[in-house]
């Protein structure tokens, strides 16, 4: 297969002559990946490349007016994708088979895609900072703290940024595209809060993390009864947000309000209860077989009543 490109420089690092082109790392990679030929064509000469220009104009009249509005990448590449959907029923003037035919006649000859995807990324090597900071195109990115002035591999693509140490990813952020700026996951401070519970405030990385209000409930009530001890366990409570989801965490917040178990280990407990999908121990009415217990309150006429049975 054979794809006629222009002279980006996203693919040409320079122009040698005769046709020739030095292609750019990155490029290179996309094409040992895929195994397809390339062609260039020649500088300022638009006619080269006819068929490109008439289909990119064709996509524009047909998909991007009026400019479509999309919350993020993902949801405009499916946007687009319905409506290329939309024309494979159509048929083009000069053919006789319908677009979608002839998109499947040309799937049939080609090679099947490799079992892995290509990432089409930017890769830089980086360094995390004293600060658990990672710079990247004069953005900074945060990751845990336990990974501390070590080396990584930062991984830039159009819409986030990967961080990873060895084989393992250790953070993923939104791509930030102002410069001087720190994209902060509140998450990967919390180990460190967590001893040192008096920046809890006054903690940068927290500044503007939006949680629901029952967290807010939940901190005033572990501090009344606890103080710096219930500050610490607040901590706690949020690092369960590092393996569970937010909602079934919040949920089970809620619950222990409602049981009066203001504590950490009972609000972990009632959040794997409700991922598991098991009913809490806290809650003796789920096991009717235990034998209950009554106690009624003293009264001084039980006391008369002993002493006349001893007369």
């Amino acid at each position: 297969m054979s794809i006629l490109y222009d002279n980006t420089t996203l693919a040409v690092a320079k122009i040698l002559g005769d046709g020739k082109r030095k292609r750019t790392r990155a490029f290179t990679e996309l094409q040992s990946h895929y195994l397809f030929t390339d062609r260039f064509g020649r500088p300022g000469k638009g006619n080269d490349k006819g068929k490109v220009e008439g289909l990119v104009g064709y996509a524009r009249r047909n998909w991007m007016v009026p400019k479509p509005v999309a919350a993020d990448f993902d949801a405009l590449n499916a946007m687009l994708l319905a409506r290329s959907l939309e024309h494979h029923g159509d048929v083009l003037r000069g053919h006789h088979q319908t677009i979608g035919e002839r998109l499947a006649a040309d799937l049939a000859i080609f090679r099947p895609l490799p079992a892995a995807p290509f990432e089409p990324c930017d890769k830089r090597p980086g360094r995390v900072s004293s600060l658990s900071l990672v710079r990247y195109r004069c953005n900074d990115y945060s990751v845990p703290t336990q990974f501390g002035h070590r080396e990584v591999l930062v991984k830039g693509f159009v819409d986030e940024v990967v961080i990873a140490h060895g084989n393992e990813v250790i953070a993923r952020h939104p791509r930030s595209y102002d410069s001087a700026d720190f994209v902060f996951d509140p998450l990967h401070y919390l180990a460190l809060l967590e001893q040192k519970t008096g920046a809890l405030d006054q903690a940068a990385p927290l500044q503007g993390w939006q949680l629901p209000d029952v967290f807010a409930e939940l901190r005033r009530l572990l501090e009344a009864r606890m103080d710096k001890r219930g500050r610490r366990e607040f901590v706690q409570v949020l690092r369960l947000l590092e393996v569970f989801p937010l909602a079934p965490v919040t949920a089970a917040i809620r619950d222990a309000i409602e049981r009066g178990a203001i504590a950490f280990d009972a609000i972990k407990h009632l959040t794997l209860c409700r991922i598991e999908r098991r009913p809490p121990r806290l809650d003796l009415s789920a096991y009717p077989f235990l034998p209950g217990a009554e106690v009624k309150t003293t009264a001084a006429a039980d006391y008369m009543a002993l002493l006349g049975e001893a007369a």
